[in-house]
């Protein structure tokens, strides 16, 4: 089959070996499988309660799409807050930071800095040339800076999650929402369609606007540098990418399936442990 729109720039494999990257998320488990430097197979489900079971399909399911097997795989690296979960079938681990600045330093012409956005958490990396990390900063104590915040406003209004994002672009005057947790963020956007005074597209908006100030401030903790990535879900929301760019004056990569990149650099890490036992 056709290899996926990013690749590692990497050569091949001995013997074309493929490699596994799995990603145990919060929320979902992704997989790649790479060989000769491209991505010939990935799978996608949701996380769910059994981590380890879901997380072997998963892989299952990129294996059989690169044509091979699990078992054939010549190496297989684990990544995410799941990690500690991961199946006996991964050869060993690596932390999410460190396979997300890969995997986006790769997959979009060597960005420097990468924001990721996942269900439960958001972090801004900064790496070197080579995607290796120099700094990087984490929110994972409150979900307002986090997909789940954006997840909570679409169940409140009762629109389709991929609707937000255009959505909240129109021209309707953003309503203002205060920083609230999504524990306190129902009751916020109840009060305001309530009262009337607001469209859903401005309280989507405002929504927007209120996720944005939080991520703009975790940013310029670690700076921003003109290679700029998105990554995770958050990559798919035109509202939230357009607002980052202006409020930051950069352009955003965002590569073609922004979800993989955790697994993607997993699998990269993978590919430079067997390329250098196969050196003399």
């Amino acid at each position: 089959m056709d290899s996926f729109p990013f690749k590692a720039p990497s050569g091949g494999l001995p013997d074309h070996s493929a490699v596994g990257g799995l990603d145990i998320g919060s929320r979902s488990t992704k997989a790649v499988v790479l060989r000769d430097g491209r991505v010939i197979g990935r799978g996608i489900a949701s996380t769910g309660s059994a981590p380890e079971t879901r997380a072997v399909k998963v892989l299952e399911t990129a294996a059989a799409m690169a044509g091979t097997t699990v078992e054939s795989l010549a190496r297989v690296v684990g990544t995410g807050y799941g990690r500690s979960s991961l199946p006996a079938l991964c050869t060993s681990t690596v932390t999410e930071i460190s396979c997300h600045a890969l995997g986006n330093h790769h997959a979009n012409n060597g960005v420097r800095t990468i924001l990721d956005m996942g269900g439960q958490d958001c972090k801004v990396i900064r790496c070197d040339s080579a995607g290796k990390v120099a700094a990087f900063v984490l929110n994972d104590k409150c979900a307002a800076g986090t997909g789940r915040y954006l997840e909570k406003v679409a169940e409140t209004l009762e629109i389709p999650i991929e609707e937000l994002g255009e959505r909240s672009l129109r021209p309707d005057e953003p309503a203002p929402i205060s920083r609230f947790c999504p524990i306190f963020l129902q009751q916020e956007l109840v009060r305001l369609l309530r009262a009337g005074s607001h469209s859903a597209n401005a309280i989507l908006a405002g929504a927007c606007d209120s996720i944005v100030d939080r991520i703009v401030e975790l940013v310029g903790r670690v700076g921003v540098e003109e290679q700029f990535a998105i990554s995770g879900g958050i990559a798919q929301n035109v509202g939230i990418v357009d607002r980052l760019e202006r409020r930051l004056a950069v352009k955003a990569h965002v590569a073609p399936d922004p979800q993989l990149m955790g697994a993607f650099g997993a699998a990269l890490f993978a590919a430079r442990h067997v390329m250098r036992k196969a050196r003399p």
